[in-house]
């Protein structure tokens, strides 16, 4: 007789089978691997801003000029007692405010009477559309030219040529040629922003009036609401969010402005406000310890407007989101 067959052996455990699953990777590890992409974008946002910045914090604790470069020493938080304490910062701080309240709420108001001409329906919206939102899309400092030069220039200007041919029309020889940047010079400066920031404006209240509820305004009309009703109370709330989101990051960007002011007026008249400041004190003064001072606090300032603005593009998307 032969033997029975002999039992099959069990199956050698696989190596596979030790190791653990993808999947039961500890928690951190599926963390780093969902950043690991983000981290060249982090490191270039850190060497492109935040080092400059740290860098200027540093230098504002110093008494630093440049024409002296030998006798630069520590003085602690010196420097930001000079600048609080200079006249002529208090008054660009006045400058900046009025130069920045003066364009927002002017561009504002525009830009939500044009955006309301643009809600309608009629041939040549297209166009009409493209060429409002050009004066946004120059380079500020080739719009400052425009303005004191095409515009201002009191010789062979725009105005001064407007002014020239209505007095022929009307019959007076000698017309006053006014001296715009002469003799308005602030009013000068919102002027041109306040022409290149209302196609900003206007681009954001006419996404909010896009956006409204269309069958709301529909009912409205046929309950006999006028068109000024239906704008006071359906239209005008429904603006808020972006009236506020126009405001706050139109004053971001104005508080900051250079461009303007440097080619216009060159700061003078009356007009410096705090970023031509801290060019004046920076490159003509050389203290860079009071410069980086001033830059630091316009900074700060900078951050707290940002801080409300961020706060208002949150809720606005939270209120679209939850429609």
């Amino acid at each position: 007789m032969s033997a029975p067959p002999a039992a099959p052996a069990p199956p050698a455990a696989s190596t596979e089978a030790s190791s653990p699953p993808v999947a039961s990777k500890s928690p951190a590890l599926k963390a780093w691997a969902t950043r690991a992409p983000l981290m060249p974008a982090l490191v270039f946002l850190i060497v492109v801003t935040q080092l400059p910045f740290v860098a200027t914090l540093v230098t504002s604790m110093f008494d630093w000029n440049s024409l002296r470069p030998d006798d630069r020493h520590f003085t602690g938080l010196s420097n930001y007692s000079t600048v609080l304490s200079n006249a002529e910062v208090r008054e660009s701080v006045v400058t900046t405010a009025i130069l920045t309240a003066v364009v927002v709420l002017v561009s504002i108001l525009i830009g939500l009477l044009l955006a309301l001409l643009l809600d309608r329906t009629f041939k040549g919206r297209g166009i009409v559309r493209t060429m409002l939102i050009a004066p946004f899309l120059i380079v500020p400092v080739a719009a400052a030219l425009l303005w004191k030069h095409v515009l201002y220039n009191p010789e062979y200007g725009l105005f001064n040529g407007l002014i020239n041919a209505a007095a022929g029309v009307v019959g007076i020889d000698d017309p006053v040629q006014p001296e715009w940047v002469t003799d308005m010079p602030l009013i000068a400066v919102q002027t041109a922003l306040i022409w290149q920031w209302t196609p900003f404006m206007m681009l954001i209240l006419l996404a909010g009036l896009q956006s409204r509820p269309g069958e709301l305004i529909e009912a409205a009309k046929l309950d006999g609401a006028s068109n000024w009703q239906i704008f006071r109370f359906l239209t005008l709330p429904h603006l808020r969010r972006y009236l506020e989101l126009g405001a706050l990051l139109g004053s971001i960007y104005i508080v900051q402005n250079f461009d303007a002011v440097f080619t216009i007026t060159k700061g003078g008249l009356g007009t410096a406000n705090l970023p031509y400041t801290i060019y004046e004190t920076f490159y003509n003064a050389h203290e860079y310890g009071e410069a980086s001072a001033t830059g630091v606090v316009v900074v700060i300032g900078s951050i707290a407007i940002a801080t409300f603005a961020l706060r208002v593009v949150s809720s606005l998307f939270s209120e679209e989101v939850s429609r």
